[in-house]
């Protein structure tokens, strides 16, 4: 068995599919430039035949990103092969990956096909993807409820037909390690070709187990992972690059030395950036990625930090991309000293333009607190990379409430150039301003979440709120920094509105 792991990363995929995560087709090329950096093997772009939008971006990105092979999903079907070879066929190393379900309740009551016409039908999808191109995948949806002997005898017809890559998913989850590495080994054992092929794993998190399972299966022979950033993805999510990736770097003795190509410097970049976004956040306490991971507050803790970094750290946060280091700004630095942080932090190819407006927030947000952290400059530059071009442009809000519980509210804002204002009344000073603001730009959008952190800890902390918006079928999400919670509020509701509307535009277009 190899000793590399190839790293096949869907999260312009799958974890796309996580509700609230959908991307433009501009943000998906960031997307995966990062990953690109980062040094997935395998980037899945989409499904193309899902919509032209998602066509169009994976033949973007087979056109744009190079070094990386940019896989298409087909389902087992001509038609789906056909828009997936249209995707790719641009890409230096494509990929098709089609799949099919082999669970019997799939079978039955999704399908509507008997277990032959099942296999028949990943033949033919086999057969025509190698028509197209000599790289083909072949998933077996819902193995682990899936008969192990029609796994096998489905994965011998896939390789007889040319598949170069089989993937056993745990598509809900529901699979424990022992149980996946057996079954991983049994196909192994009894699947006739499978040395001549790559083994792959997929799979999902609903029971928590999903780098487990992965890890597992890696241990038996699987030498492809199928992951996402931040585990990102349908219902509980993906298995989570990051942790495979430091799992098998910090264990080699457990795993046998077996090691993906992965820029693991590359780790916290790559999560912030699809953090930001798609307007979904990791826990603090998320492994690797998340703001607690390297932090200790404990006295012992700090103690046994001090005498020797490995009593309580099995990596060195700079080895995932973290800084180490914690420089206060305050009021009285100047814009070196801020553009020197800015690069320290990872900002390094800001424009001279987009720096001065970052230290005009900056110089603004030292007026309001006592201390302004790392953690405060890394929010502020994050809500004005996720910007999108403004169509709605807040000029100033007033809101007042009393005991009652019923507030009112002003807006002023710029309404594709031209002045507006609207006033309302609401439940509340933030409900008040969010129907003073529909008011303005005419539509109306159903508030499908609303989150609110604290940016850093005290009284005088920025807080930082999330919103996803549901506008017809779509969900869009906004991100809003201030120290005064309702401003941030506004501007995230704005940052959302601001993502409909560009959405909208690009349909009239097309």
């Amino acid at each position: 068995m190899s000793d590399r792991l190839i790293i096949f990363d869907t999260t312009l995929r799958d974890g796309e599919q996580s509700p609230g995560a959908t991307m433009t087709e501009d943000e998906k090329i960031e997307v995966a430039r990062q990953l690109a950096r980062l040094g997935v093997d395998i980037i899945e772009a989409g499904f193309p035949a899902a919509s032209p939008g998602d066509l169009a971006a994976v033949k973007r990105i087979s056109q744009e990103i190079k070094g990386v092979t940019i896989c298409g999903l087909a389902r087992a079907n001509f038609a789906d092969i056909d828009a997936a070879w249209e995707g790719v066929r641009d890409a230096e190393q494509p990929r098709i990956h089609t799949f099919i379900a082999t669970s019997p309740i799939h079978m039955e009551y999704k399908l509507r096909k008997t277990p032959d016409e099942v296999v028949e039908a990943a033949r033919a999808a086999v057969r025509h993807a190698r028509s197209y191109v000599s790289d083909v995948e072949f998933s077996a949806e819902d193995a682990t409820r899936s008969d192990r002997d029609f796994l096998c005898r489905i994965f011998a017809a896939a390789i007889e037909e040319g598949a170069t890559t089989i993937n056993i998913p745990d598509t809900v989850g529901y699979a424990t390690p022992q149980e996946f590495a057996e079954l991983v080994r049994y196909i192994q054992e009894h699947t006739p070709g499978i040395e001549k092929v790559t083994i792959s794993v997929h799979c999902h998190n609903d029971l928590g187990l999903a780098t487990a399972n992965t890890l597992a299966a890696i241990q038996v022979g699987a030498r492809q992972a199928e992951v996402t950033i931040n585990g990102l993805g349908e219902r509980a999510g993906n298995t989570a690059l990051e942790e495979v990736v430091m799992a098998l770097h910090t264990r080699k003795d457990i795993y046998g030395g077996v090691l993906p190509r992965v820029v693991t410097e590359q780790i916290v970049p790559t999560s912030k950036l699809v953090q930001r976004i798609t307007g979904i956040h990791v826990q603090p306490n998320k492994a690797i990625v998340g703001a607690n991971a390297f932090a200790h507050e404990a006295g012992i803790h700090q103690d046994g930090m001090l005498k020797h970094r490995a009593t309580y750290e099995i990596m060195t946060p700079q080895s995932v991309g973290w800084e180490a280091s914690r420089l206060v700004l305050g009021k009285h630095s100047g814009r070196a000293g801020f553009s020197a942080r800015l690069k320290e932090l990872g900002y390094g190819d800001l424009s001279r333009e987009r720096i001065e407006e970052l230290y005009q927030r900056f110089i603004a947000l030292c007026d309001r607190k006592k201390t302004v952290t790392d953690a405060d400059i890394v929010a502020i530059v994050e809500e004005q990379l996720a910007q999108v071009p403004e169509q709605y442009v807040l000029k100033g809000w007033r809101a007042h409430s009393g005991s009652d519980g019923r507030a009112e509210a002003w807006v002023k804002l710029l309404v594709n150039g031209v002045e507006r204002e609207a006033s309302a009344s609401g439940n509340g000073q933030i409900d008040a301003l969010f129907k003073a603001i529909d008011r303005l730009v005419g539509r109306h959008c159903e508030l499908a979440s609303f989150h609110v952190d604290a940016v850093t800890p005290g009284e005088d902390a920025q807080g930082e709120v999330s919103v996803h918006l549901r506008c017809g079928d779509h969900v869009y999400n906004g991100r809003g920094v201030a120290t005064d919670v309702i401003e941030a509020s506004v501007r995230a509701y704005l940052m959302a509105l601001n993502r409909a509307a560009l959405t909208s535009s690009a349909e009239v277009v097309s």
